[in-house]
């Protein structure tokens, strides 16, 4: 089995429900085709640089998942006709980091900002 990162964005226009819908017809297209998923992260709504289909947008969810090629192609080939998404993008990684979630919020009395750069 193979370790993969996969990112969808949403647009932006979609409400909470139909996000969670989204999210969990992923999962269950991941579980369906033997493959594991790992960690669901939502990164929530952040700007893009560009335009795309109309969007300056997107609702970011980020899987890390355990699986092989059939996986990653049956869950691809759903993602190309939702109209519900704008982009999605698999990358294949040696080794999945569990631990560390990038997007997540931090509260400054608990952590100053010279302590997280130690951290990375």
């Amino acid at each position: 089995m193979n370790f993969y990162e996969h990112t969808i964005i949403a647009r932006q226009d979609i409400s909470p429900s139909q996000l969670k819908q989204v999210e969990d017809k992923y999962k269950k297209i991941i579980e369906k085709n033997d493959g594991n998923l790992l960690k669901t992260e939502k990164w929530g709504l952040m700007n893009m640089t560009y335009l795309i289909k109309n969007n300056r947008k997107g609702n970011y969810i980020h899987f890390k998942i355990e699986g092989n090629g059939n996986t990653i192609s049956e869950l691809e080939k759903s993602e190309k006709i939702d109209k519900n998404l704008l982009r999605f993008l698999t990358i294949k990684v040696k080794k999945i980091d569990l631990e560390t979630n990038y997007f997540e919020k931090y509260n400054d009395d608990k952590e100053t900002r010279e302590e997280r750069k130690t951290r990375y």
